[in-house]
């Protein structure tokens, strides 16, 4: 299903619609400030499988991550966030950066690495905040599989090529072409794990 959402007004009739496969355990492709990734409910241990297969990935080895609607909703799945650390966070979020964090027991366990941590995303999307905002907790962040960065701009060729393998694919206009900035934050300072979107960030 391709589902349209108007990227500043959402509407919240379509939002509802996304937000009641993904308690169902729906997988959507969906749009963040940066590229589209693949999302679901972080507490449906089916719908992380499922798209740990669609990406031919190992759940208990890849670092996988998720997206947040605020701090305060962020600061539920990590610990030991120290106040320069808070302060970073602050000052670039919401924001294309994606901060590996050290995982708090509300992480489910399917989502940790084995060095229990967890990547955490606030994005500068209106769609991708008013889902996690409906569904009340937030959703995997998972790239699309493949190479074709330039074919996963537009939300047609994405419904052509991943509608069969996702239940939603949410249309809110052109993605971008770079992925989040990553920074591992378990270590001090910070080690830039990949530059991506975003000014580089000053420790």
């Amino acid at each position: 299903m391709l589902i349209h959402v108007h990227p500043e007004n959402p509407q919240e009739r379509n939002i509802k619609m996304i937000t009641a496969s993904l308690l169902k355990g729906g997988v959507i492709a969906y749009p963040t400030d940066t590229i589209y990734g693949l999302g679901c409910s972080i507490f449906q241990h089916k719908a992380v499988e499922r798209i740990c297969r669609i990406k031919n990935i190992d759940p208990q080895k890849a670092q996988l991550s998720f997206i947040c609607s605020d701090l305060s909703d962020l600061s539920k799945y990590t610990r030991n966030i120290s106040t320069p650390l808070y302060r970073m966070l602050k000052s670039s979020l919401p924001g294309p950066y994606t901060f590996i964090l050290p995982a708090s027991k509300q992480v489910p366990k399917i989502l940790q690495s084995k060095k229990e941590t967890i990547g955490l995303r606030i994005p500068d999307n209106k769609i991708a905040c008013s889902i996690i905002k409906e569904l009340g907790h937030p959703i995997l962040s998972a790239s699309l599989p493949g190479d074709m960065v330039e074919e996963y701009t537009d939300p047609e060729l994405i419904y052509e090529k991943f509608g069969k393998l996702v239940d939603i694919v949410v249309d809110g206009g052109p993605g971008g072409m770079v992925p989040s900035t990553v920074l591992d934050c378990t270590e001090e300072p910070p080690i830039l794990i990949r530059q991506g979107a975003g000014e580089p960030l000053i420790f």
